[in-house]
C-alpha cells in the first residue's frame, strides 16, 4: 500500500513507520480496527432490542395509524371482546357454577384464549407482509416474529389488567390470592403461544393453504386450552388424558392464583415449560431459511 504512493523512496530505511504515519486515523477507541469491525463488536442484546422496538412502533402505525385512538386499540380491542363475553355469560348463566364464580373464571379463560389466538393470527403472514424489511441486513426473520409476539403480549396483558380492575370495581372479582401464580401462568402461556405461532407460520411458509386452515384450527384452542371449564370438571377417568395437553396447565395455574386454595386446580408448571421449549424449538426449525423462501416467491 505504501509503495503505490511513493513513500518507499522518501522513507526507505523505515517503511513501516511511513505506513503508520500516513495511515487513515480512526476515532478514539477504534485505532486498531476499522469501523466495520468496531460495529460488529457493539453489544448484541441492546441492538436487537432496539430493532424489535422499532418494528413494534412501525407495526402500531401501520395497523392503527397515527390519528384517532391509534395504539390504544392494542388494548381496546381485546378489552371490548373480553368484557362482552363476561357480560354475556353473566346474563345467560348463573352467577356460580360448580361452586365457582363464573366472572373470574371466564375472564381468565377468555383472556388466555385471546392471547393465543392473537399471537398465532398476527404471526401467520408476518413475513409476507414485511418482505421489504428483509432487504435490510440488520433485520432478521426472528426480529419480525419477536416484534409481533411482543406487541400482542403487551397489548393483551394491558387489557387483562384493565378488565381485572373494571370487574373488581364492579364487584365481580376479588384481588388475586397469589399474584406470582397468575404471573407465571400468564408467562408460560405466552411462551407456548410463541412456539405455536412459529410452528404455524413455518408451515404457512411451506404450504400456502395453511393460511386458510390455521384460522379454523385455532377454534380447537377453545376446548384444548380449558378456557371455559376447569380441569376438575372433567371426569376423573379422562382427566389425566386431558392434562397431557400443556395449555390447560398454564390456565389452571392462573386460576389457582386468582381463586386460591379453596378451588380445586390441576397444573404442573415444569410440564408446561418443557412443552414450551419443545414448541419453540420446533418452530425455530420450521422458520429456518424463511428469508430464502420469501425471496424466491
Amino acid at each position: 500500500m505504501c509503495d503505490r504512493f511513493g513513500l518507499w523512496a522518501v522513507n526507505a530505511r523505515r517503511p513501516e513507520r511511513a505506513c503508520a504515519e500516513t495511515a487513515t486515523p480512526y476515532p478514539a477507541g477504534m485505532a486498531s480496527s476499522p469501523p466495520s469491525q468496531a460495529r460488529s463488536r457493539s453489544p448484541a442484546l441492546p441492538r436487537h432490542l432496539s430493532i424489535i422496538r422499532a418494528l413494534m412502533l412501525r407495526e402500531l402505525i401501520t395497523r392503527y395509524g397515527r390519528e384517532g385512538l391509534g395504539f390504544l386499540w392494542v388494548i381496546g380491542e381485546p378489552l371490548i371482546f373480553c368484557l362482552g363475553v363476561v357480560v354475556m355469560w353473566n346474563l345467560i348463566r348463573p352467577e356460580y357454577e360448580h361452586g365457582i364464580r363464573l366472572g373470574p373464571m371466564v375472564m381468565t379463560g377468555y383472556m388466555a384464549l385471546l392471547l393465543l389466538r392473537h399471537q398465532i393470527s398476527f404471526s401467520l403472514a408476518a413475513l409476507q407482509a414485511n418482505t421489504g424489511l428483509l432487504h435490510h441486513r440488520a433485520i432478521s426473520v426472528l426480529h419480525i416474529y419477536a416484534s409481533r409476539n411482543a406487541l400482542e403480549f403487551l397489548g393483551t396483558t394491558a387489557a387483562f389488567l384493565v378488565v381485572y380492575l373494571l370487574l373488581g370495581f364492579l364487584g365481580e372479582v376479588s384481588a388475586p390470592h397469589d399474584w406470582s401464580l397468575v404471573l407465571v401462568g400468564w408467562l408460560l402461556l405466552a411462551f407456548m403461544g410463541v412456539g405455536l405461532a412459529l410452528i404455524f407460520s413455518g408451515l404457512a411458509l411451506r404450504y400456502p393453504v395453511m393460511e386458510r386452515i390455521v384460522p379454523l384450527m385455532t377454534y380447537a384452542l377453545i376446548p384444548m386450552s380449558g378456557a371455559f371449564f376447569m380441569a376438575a370438571w372433567v371426569p376423573p377417568v379422562w382427566r389425566d388424558t386431558y392434562l397431557l395437553i400443556p395449555l390447560p396447565h398454564a390456565v389452571e395455574m392462573m386460576r389457582a392464583g386468582v381463586f386460591g386454595p379453596f378451588v380445586e386446580t390441576h397444573f404442573n408448571p415444569l410440564y408446561a415449560f418443557g412443552w414450551g421449549l419443545i414448541l419453540n424449538f420446533a418452530g425455530l426449525l420450521l422458520v429456518a431459511g424463511a428469508r430464502d423462501r420469501i425471496d424466491t416467491e
